[in-house]
């Protein structure tokens, strides 16, 4: 990931539950094969497939939850970072020089891994999770629910909020966030949630 951000400047970041896994929420997370999941506006190129890794690479296309933007990678200039931007991404070091490796926020990521719910992760995992998110930021978490183009992202981190009722949730203005109209169903025979309109399952403590 160091080689495809700042030797070869492409533009993708580190995102997901692997941006999460980094910054040290891992003991929410179940232990599974490991994917390196990232985030960029082009898909990867053929080779990054071949390597021979433990690991595997995971693509997702950004623009998926957010409108085209450049991730801006360490050492790029001449451009000014915008509000989403700097909600959206940060710089962990890695590796014995210390490279800087660009990264989702706890904020975005979050975002991205109810993207994966329920198809490849479950409402379990992800209750799991948000239960120890007690020290996002409100300002950057406003700024990218906002700007979110998935309602079923919004309408389920809110829901998730509200059920942990975590102290960065009364600063959030739920006025500028876009929630759409409809029903989702997200789980076949689960219950709806009359205030967010989405189905969830009956117990999530079951692992559904």
């Amino acid at each position: 990931m160091i080689s495809l951000q700042t030797l070869l400047g492409y533009s993708y970041a580190v995102g997901g539950r692997t941006a999460l896994e980094l910054q040290g929420f891992a003991h929410y997370l179940s232990a599974r094969h490991r994917q390196i999941h990232l985030y960029g506006t082009r898909k990867l190129p053929g080779w990054v497939y071949k390597l021979k890794l433990d690991d595997r690479f995971a693509f997702h296309n950004a623009d998926r939850l957010f409108r085209s933007e450049k991730i801006r990678s360490h050492g790029s200039k001449g451009h000014r970072e915008n509000d989403l931007q700097q909600s959206s991404y940060i710089q962990q070091s890695w590796g014995q020089w210390e490279w800087p490796m660009v990264m989702s926020s706890p904020e975005r990521a979050i975002l991205e891994l109810l993207d994966e719910v329920p198809q490849r992760e479950t409402f379990h995992q992800a209750d799991v999770l948000i239960e120890g998110l007690r020290n996002l930021s409100p300002r950057r978490l406003q700024g990218l629910l906002t700007a979110c183009r998935s309602v079923k992202v919004k309408r389920l981190f809110l829901w998730f909020a509200e059920r942990h009722q975590h102290a960065w949730l009364k600063n959030l203005d739920s006025n500028r966030i876009d929630l759409g109209k409809g029903k989702r169903m997200l789980v076949r025979g689960g219950k709806l949630d009359p205030k967010f309109k989405i189905t969830v399952p009956e117990s999530i403590d079951a692992g559904g």
